[in-house]
């Protein structure tokens, strides 16, 4: 089957993304409503903060398009205490305090983008986002037979109806599997339904053997047999994300004994990366942007560790920070309504701004530890849409681990709300002292603003 360029394919899918995939609610409003609904926010008290205040340029010889060859040797830019330094990450052992708990998130990037063909040689892209049936995520991924995912399409205006098949090839054998559109989903997606004749192997086998990796749109080639090691962290575990958790692309396995060695503890929780990840702010203010929502769960001994923990937190990416934080926020919740059913937890992005009711963290975590208790779980599961930016109060995490970020990107704002305005200076002494950005680019180590270390 002809496969056409990648590159191309994914310039498609980032318009599709920020155009059509996340919901855009105010968007689609007339003026006059969408000066309603702002004017109503302002009125509740909400934050009114120009986006244009986390701008920068960032060439496009700065974005790195392939990952170094080895993980551990990329710059490590350090900000502490106000100033910055630098080293190599293969020594970020020597710069992380003894006592300290680091947060990863073990979520794995699966083989979201896959290509199949109409009898008229036309070519589609399938980019599957989530399970619609079954609705659990590790039962759609071994399906024998069929399968409901939501997905976005490419090149859809050439599939007006009927099947199309991806034929392709695994342990020498040849297999056939079917694409049907059968409705629109949310946010211009739409319900695909996936089937095979063959009962010899799963929606997971197929993907994995078919599929290709989901680069970002900013990196600007055809995906390669080596992405599927490199666009991966080495302690990925949970199939889920359809774009990596970059911070962690950078730890080997020397690393992380080095870590062990000094006693700093490691501990794993999952937030599946949402491919609303890549999506920019378009609105003028932070309060016209509508958070992408993203699934995480934590585990109840990982609770147990953190309501324990007496030393510094290390949150190792943005979405381990987001996990931590909406813990918080998720004990704040259900404080408030304790009958809340565990499968309807969710942190809205104005939370941290909006709930009157407040408590210390480990207060918080007590209530979480309360609540599974009752509800007989061992694990805290919700949807999350916390939207950090500059005036949030921090309440677990002490220290970030991340990459370099796009300019007036929620990840930067997320950046400016941990650093206060020293991302400015931060991100002047990457860009003059030759870093490389996004996700296969270097990384930072930043201390929280407001603490003394």
């Amino acid at each position: 089957m002809f496969i056409p360029n990648p590159i191309l394919f994914n310039k498609t899918f980032f318009l599709l993304i920020i155009t059509k995939l996340l919901p855009i609610k105010i968007y689609n409003f007339t003026p006059l409503l969408k000066k309603a609904v702002t004017g109503e926010r302002k009125r509740r008290g909400l934050p009114d903060i120009d986006i244009e205040n986390f701008k920068y340029d960032l060439p496009q010889n700065r974005i790195a398009q392939y990952p170094l060859p080895e993980r551990d040797k990329s710059k490590l830019l350090i900000y502490k205490n106000g100033f910055i330094s630098e080293t190599v990450f293969s020594d970020i052992d020597k710069e992380i305090p003894s006592g300290s708990v680091m947060i990863f998130n073990n979520s794995r990037v699966i083989k979201a983008r896959l290509f199949f063909e109409k009898q008229t040689g036309s070519i589609i892209e399938i980019f599957c986002l989530e399970p619609v049936m079954p609705a659990d995520f590790s039962a759609a991924m071994e399906s024998k037979g069929e399968t409901e995912w939501k997905c976005i399409i490419g090149n859809l205006k050439k599939w007006k109806q009927g099947k199309i098949k991806c034929q392709y090839k695994t342990a020498g054998d040849s297999y056939i599997v079917w694409a049907e559109k059968l409705y629109p989903g949310e946010d211009n997606t739409w319900i695909v339904r996936f089937t095979w004749d063959s009962g010899n192997f799963t929606f997971k086998e197929f993907i994995d053997s078919a599929g290709h990796v989901p680069l970002p749109p900013y990196i600007i080639r055809p995906d390669e047999p080596s992405d599927r090691k490199w666009y991966q962290t080495i302690y990925s575990s949970v199939d889920g994300s359809v774009a990596a958790p970059t911070a962690g692309l950078h730890f080997t396995d020397r690393v992380l004994e080095k870590l062990n060695s000094k006693g700093i503890r490691q501990l794993n929780v999952t937030l599946h990366v949402s491919a609303g990840t890549f999506r920019p702010v378009k609105s003028k203010s932070i309060q016209g942007h509508e958070m992408h929502s993203e699934l995480f769960f934590v585990e109840k001994e990982i609770i147990t560790h953190l309501l324990s923990n007496k030393g510094p937190i290390v949150s190792v990416g943005t979405t381990s920070l987001r996990v931590l934080e909406s813990l918080y926020w998720a004990g704040i919740k259900l404080k408030m309504k304790p009958d809340t059913d565990p499968d309807s937890l969710y942190i809205d992005q104005w939370d941290p701004y909006l709930l009157k009711c407040k408590l210390k963290p480990e207060e918080s975590l007590e209530v979480l530890l309360e609540w599974m208790e009752k509800n007989k779980t061992g694990r805290l599961s919700a949807l999350t849409k916390l939207f950090i930016f500059p005036g949030y109060k921090f309440m677990f995490s002490d220290i970030l681990l991340t990459n370099f970020h796009l300019p007036k990107s929620t990840l930067l704002m997320l950046v400016a709300a941990f650093t206060g305005s020293d991302w400015k200076k931060i991100y002047e002494y990457a860009l003059g002292n030759n870093y490389r950005f996004l996700s296969y680019g270097d990384a930072s180590l930043l201390f929280r603003k407001d603490v003394i270390f």
